[in-house]
C-alpha cells in the first residue's frame, strides 16, 4: 500500500511509519539543532526507504558533520530515486564528509534531478573535489543546482567541479552558486572547459560573486559558452572581482552563436569597468537578436558620459526588447551621457517596462537632462515611479504619472527612474506640462517644495 503522508515535520513520526510504503517524501528539520546521533537515526531509516523516486530533506542550520557520509550511503540504496532535494547548508559539514558524502552519492545512478546545498560549511577544495566526483557517474542528471557558496573551495575545488561538469552531457538545466570561494582565474577556466561540453543546456546560472577572477578569463568564460547555442535563460553574476580593463569579444561571441536567447541577466558591479568594457558589451548584446528581458547592473564602475553614450545605440539594436532593467547608480555619468541614453531608449518601441538606476552619478539640472523625460514620452504610454535616494538610503515611495495616450494603446509602459532626490522638482514640473494624470499630486508637491 502506497504510503499517503508524504511531509513530516516530526522525525519520530517519520520513524514510525511504513517505510518502504514512501514513493515520494519531503522531511523538514531545518533549525532544529539536531547532530550526527539524531542524523544517524534518520538514515538509517531513509535506507529502508527502497521504493522512494522523490525525495526533498532540508536540514540546514543543524549540527551536522560526520553523519554526512552515512547519509549518502543510505541514498545510495533507494534505487528508484531520480529527484532529490538535499539542504545541509550552515551545518559543520568539512572536507572529510563531504569526501564521505560524494563517495556514496556516486552509487545513485538514476538521478535526472539534484538540488545539493552546502552553503555556509567547512568543505575546502577536497571536500569539493571529491562531493563533485560523485556527478561523474550521475551521467542521467539533466537539472542541476549545486550551492557551495562560501566553502572556500579555490581553484582545487573548482577545477574538480569542472572535470565533473564535463562529464554531464545531458544537462538542461545547471545552477552553480560559487560566490566567496575565491576560485581565482585558473577555476573559471576549468568550469569553462566543463561548458564546453554541455551544449544541450537551455537555463544556467552562475553565481561567481567575490572570487577574484580578474579580466582575461571571463572572455575566456564566454567563448566556452558559444558551444552552449541552445540556451534560452542566461544569468551571470561577476560582481566584485576586480575586473578592470576588461576584454568581453568572447562574450559577443557566445552571444552571437545562442540565437535562441531570450533572457539574460548580468552583474559586472563593483568592477573597475569603463569605455572598452562597455564598447565589447554593446556589441555583444547587439547580437542579441531574440533578447525579450535583459536585467544589466553595471553600477559601482567608472562608466562616463562616453561609455553611457555607447551602450544606448547598442540596446536600441534588441529590436525585440520588451523588459529591461538598466542599473548605471555610482558612475560617472553626466547630462550628455544621460541624453544619449535616453535619445536610444526612446528607439527601443517594442519596451513595456524600463527600470533605469542612475543615482549617484555627475547629473545636473540641465536643459540636455530636461530632455530625457520628454524622449521617453515620446514613447506614447508609460507610467513612471520616481524612487528617493537620500544619504545612500532608498525610501520607496512610489509616485506615479500615467499618459492620457494610454487609453490609445493597449500596452502599459512604465519606467521606474531612480534618480536624485533634488531632481525631483524638475522631473515634476517637465511631466506636469505634458498633461500627465499624477496621483498624490500634493503629497508630492510638500515633499519637493515647489
Amino acid at each position: 500500500m502506497i504510503q499517503s503522508k508524504k511531509y513530516f515535520q516530526d522525525l519520530e513520526e517519520f520513524l514510525n511509519s511504513s517505510l518502504q510504503s514512501h514513493q515520494i517524501l519531503h522531511i523538514f528539520q531545518n533549525y532544529k539543532l539536531i547532530g550526527d546521533k539524531f542524523a544517524s537515526g534518520l538514515c538509517s531509516a531513509l535506507a529502508k526507504c527502497t521504493n522512494l523516486s522523490k525525495l526533498r530533506l532540508d536540514l540546514c542550520v543543524n549540527q551536522i558533520d560526520d553523519s554526512a557520509p552515512d547519509l549518502g550511503y543510505a541514498l545510495a540504496k533507494c534505487n528508484n530515486l531520480s529527484n532529490l532535494t538535499l539542504d545541509l547548508s550552515y551545518n559543520q559539514i568539512h572536507a572529510i564528509a563531504a569526501q564521505g558524502l560524494g563517495s556514496a552519492l556516486k552509487n545513485c545512478t538514476n538521478l535526472s534531478y539534484l538540488m545539493l546545498n552546502l552553503r555556509g560549511n567547512y568543505i575546502g577544495a577536497s571536500g569539493a573535489s571529491g562531493l563533485c566526483s560523485a556527478l561523474a557517474n550521475c551521467t542521467n542528471i539533466q537539472n542541476l543546482a549545486l550551492n557551495l557558496c562560501g566553502n572556500q573551495i579555490g581553484a582545487v575545488g573548482a577545477s574538480g567541479l569542472g572535470s565533473a561538469l564535463a562529464t554531464c552531457t545531458n544537462l538542461s538545466n545547471l545552477k552553480l552558486d560559487l560566490n566567496d570561494n575565491e576560485i581565482g582565474s585558473e577555476g573559471i577556466s576549468s568550469l569553462g572547459t566543463a561548458l564546453l561540453n554541455c551544449s544541450n543546456i537551455q537555463n544556467l546560472t552562475l553565481y561567481l560573486l567575490g572570487n577574484k577572477i580578474g579580466a582575461i578569463n571571463v572572455s575566456g568564460l564566454g567563448f566556452a559558452l558559444s558551444n552552449c547555442c541552445n540556451i534560452l535563460n542566461l544569468t551571470l553574476d561577476l560582481c566584485g572581482n576586480f575586473i578592470d580593463v576588461i576584454d568581453l569579444s568572447g562574450l559577443g561571441f557566445a552571444l552571437a552563436k545562442c540565437t535562441n536567447l531570450s533572457n539574460f541577466t548580468l552583474d559586472l558591479s563593483r568592477n573597475q569597468i569603463g569605455e572598452k568594457c562597455i564598447s565589447d558589451l554593446g556589441s555583444a548584446l547587439s547580437n542579441c537578436s531574440n533578447l525579450s528581458n535583459l536585467t544589466l547592473n553595471l553600477s559601482c564602475n567608472q562608466i562616463g558620459d562616453k561609455a553611457a553614450s555607447d551602450l544606448g545605440p547598442a540596446l536600441s539594436k534588441c529590436t525585440k526588447l520588451y523588459n529591461l532593467t538598466l542599473n548605471l547608480s555610482e558612475n560617472q555619468i553626466g547630462d550628455k551621457g544621460s541624453q544619449d541614453l535616453g535619445s536610444a531608449l526612446a528607439k527601443c518601441t517594442k519596451l513595456s517596462k524600463l527600470t533605469l538606476t542612475l543615482s549617484f552619478n555627475e547629473i545636473n539640472e540641465s536643459e540636455e537632462f530636461k530632455n530625457i523625460p520628454q524622449l521617453l514620452i515620446n514613447q506614447g504610454n508609460l507610467q513612471l515611479r520616481l524612487f528617493q535616494k537620500i544619504f545612500g538610503q532608498e525610501n520607496f515611495n512610489p509616485y506615479f504619472f500615467k499618459s492620457q495616450k494610454q487609453q490609445q494603446n493597449k500596452k502599459n509602459f512604465i519606467i521606474y527612474l531612480d534618480i536624485f532626490y533634488r531632481l525631483y522638482s524638475t522631473i515634476l514640473m517637465i511631466f506636469m506640462q505634458q498633461n500627465f494624470q499624477i496621483e498624490d499630486i500634493d503629497l508630492i508637491k510638500q515633499k519637493i517644495k515647489i
